[in-house]
């Protein structure tokens, strides 16, 4: 399988402008660069021309519930057509279901794009992603025979059902109950909440993959399995047979992605909803992380797509607002604002942080691939190590960044921004959401200190600190001015690093047989703060080593600016993001007990 890493930068151009270009920053094979560009460039062209224009719109008029039919807003159903219509749906899934079988690296980067012109209408195909993820790992032949050829193909969407009224992040709590048919089937019975795109007018079938357990299971999340519901029937022939008793009481009013319909659904009100057991029962959880990581990582890309979308608005805002004269006396007259040191610094992190975060993506999905479609299981294994470790840190990272850009993008824009028809406060409020959905920070930090770094007593994490340090030393033996700066920054957040880990999985260590875990307050009273530490050190490795082929390229008079402004970025992200490490290294080790030091009736 071929292999590359891209970088995608779009263009700084006004509202509803998103054409791009990938610009290889290692050597690709012959061809491969064009085949890459061809594909992101039809991509630009769907998202800025169709799916951009609508983004406002469904801000403004979002999607509506009425006797139990939701209605899309003006215009989504005839883009989904499209979306449709010219296969984006199945861009990188198995040709042998209908797919383009193309690699999850170029499928992010197309991702992306799609969420920066309309992330309300891009959660759509995410949630079908997930559910076809799935169903390929863990779905029977009859299922992946029954759904996947027409989720791939668009013309039915999929969702994810694991939140109820009393059980949110809390799985254990889940009361929706399956009961064993003589036909093999199951009828559901309970009611599901925030269900993303649960009901809606944009496809011929829904597909909800849902949560429940099977009648005389045990408590907790060890009863609880997973099962296909259609919203409508799928007869022997493929056609569709009866609506399925399953039903959307109402739609949820929302801060944010308003155009996105968030759905109650009501199933076995009327006899039993049909399902179908995915895999084994009680297994239900375990299969379902897959969609859940799927649709983490899919996450973590929005918070870039919107940080980026966000971005552009500023930079276009900063250079046509004229107001006060430069400090430096560089010009005699009112500017435009990008002149002023300040708004240059916003623009700076705004762009410095969605860098880095899309660098971490595109080189984890890259890990995906290898993963995935390595002929060498060698290869495979420590690749899958890789990407699991750093699903929550894209999840969380990204999303958190997402926020503080979105801000600075507010601010940049300054008593404008603060007003709804200049349209940037629309990203700072649909940004809030990726911090929530799909598990939130906090539950990104506990899967990180739980299962990715005590599970295996640090060793994964301190693996890829050791490839961190080997990025320090190609630093050095560049012997640049920019390399050292970046090296410096680079060892003491990766020195900061180590320690954490260290009080992370000391911290969780198990004391001898039977005893409890010696200070898990301690530890998680500093997940977050581990979390984003993390996050900010694995963005920053990778703006090294862009500031490293940069350099190379740089040498070789290719993309001169381009390759200038990626190391000016990276330089920028070491002095004023990844500094940060280090105090985040203090907070967590030296200051846990103040965390839980004060007495509860004193808040």
């Amino acid at each position: 399988m071929r292999q590359r890493c891209c970088e995608r930068l779009a263009t700084l151009l006004p509202e509803h402008q998103f054409h791009t270009w990938i610009r290889p920053l290692a050597p690709a094979e012959a061809g491969s660069a064009d085949d890459v560009l061809a594909v992101l460039e039809e991509a630009a062209k769907f998202n800025e021309g169709v799916l951009s224009p609508l983004n406002w719109d469904g801000d403004k008029n979002p999607s509506s519930w009425k006797d139990g039919v939701v209605t899309a807003t003006p215009g989504f159903k005839e883009a989904f057509k499209q979306f449709v219509d010219a296969g984006w749906q199945g861009l990188q899934h198995p040709a042998e279901f209908g797919g383009q079988g193309l690699p999850k690296t170029i499928g992010a980067a197309c991702g992306e794009m799609q969420n920066s012109a309309n992330m309300s209408f891009a959660l759509c195909p995410l949630l079908s992603d997930g559910a076809i993820e799935a169903l390929l790992t863990a779905g029977s032949d009859e299922l992946k025979a029954t759904y996947l050829e027409n989720l791939i193909a668009g013309k039915w969407t999929g969702t994810m059902n694991l939140t109820e009224p009393q059980a949110g992040s809390d799985l254990a709590a889940v009361r929706s109950r399956a009961e064993p048919q003589p036909d093999s089937t199951y009828k559901v019975f309970g009611t599901k909440i925030f269900i993303t795109w649960g009901e809606h007018d944009m496809a011929e079938n829904i597909v909800h993959l849902v949560l429940a357990r099977v009648t005389g299971a045990p408590e907790g999340v060890k009863g609880i399995s997973l099962f296909v519901v259609p919203k409508f029937m799928v007869n022997k022939d493929g056609s569709l047979g009866a609506r399925n008793d399953v039903h959307c009481v109402s739609i949820e009013h929302k801060m944010g992605i308003k155009a996105s319909p968030t759905a109650v659904l009501q199933y076995g009100d009327h006899g039993g909803a049909v399902g179908y057991l995915v895999g084994q029962e009680n297994r239900g959880l375990e299969y379902m992380f897959i969609m859940m990581n799927a649709a983490r990582y899919g996450v973590g890309v929005q918070g870039i797509a919107i940080a980026e979308r966000a971005y552009q608005k500023a930079v276009q805002f900063a250079k046509d607002r004229v107001q006060s004269r430069p400090v430096d006396g560089s010009i005699q007259a009112s500017a435009p604002i990008i002149h002023h040191p300040d708004v240059r610094r916003m623009l700076m992190t705004m762009r410095a942080y969605t860098e880095g975060c899309r660098a971490l993506a595109t080189v984890a999905a890259s890990a995906y691939d290898a993963a995935h479609h390595h002929p060498d299981a060698d290869v495979r294994k420590p690749n899958q190590a890789f990407y699991e470790f750093m699903v929550p840190l894209i999840k969380g990272f990204s999303t958190e960044m997402s926020l503080e850009v979105t801000s600075l993008a507010v601010q940049v824009h300054g008593g404008m921004g603060f007003i709804e028809e200049t349209g940037v406060a629309q990203y700072y409020r649909d940004a809030k959401i990726l911090t929530i959905y799909e598990g939130t920070t906090a539950i990104q930090a506990n899967d990180l200190v739980g299962r990715k770094t005590s599970r295996d007593g640090g060793q994964t994490a301190k693996g890829i600190a050791g490839q961190i340090e080997t990025t320090e030393a190609a630093l050095a033996k560049s012997g640049t001015e920019h390399a050292l700066a970046v090296a410096k920054r680079l060892k003491a957040a990766r020195e900061a690093f180590i320690d954490v880990v260290d009080f992370v999985a000391g911290g969780l260590a198990k004391a001898p047989a039977g005893a409890a875990k010696t200070s898990p307050n301690a530890v998680f009273a500093g997940s977050v703060p581990y979390l984003m530490l993390a996050g900010n050190l694995m963005a920053g490795w990778q703006m090294a080593r862009a500031l490293l082929a940069a350099q190379d390229a740089l040498a070789q008079g290719r993309d001169v600016s381009f390759m200038q402004a990626k190391i000016v970025t990276a330089r920028f992200y070491a002095d004023h993001i990844l500094c940060k490490a280090p105090g985040l290294r203090d907070s967590i080790v030296d200051g846990a007990d103040s965390v839980t030091a004060m007495a509860l009736d004193a808040f």
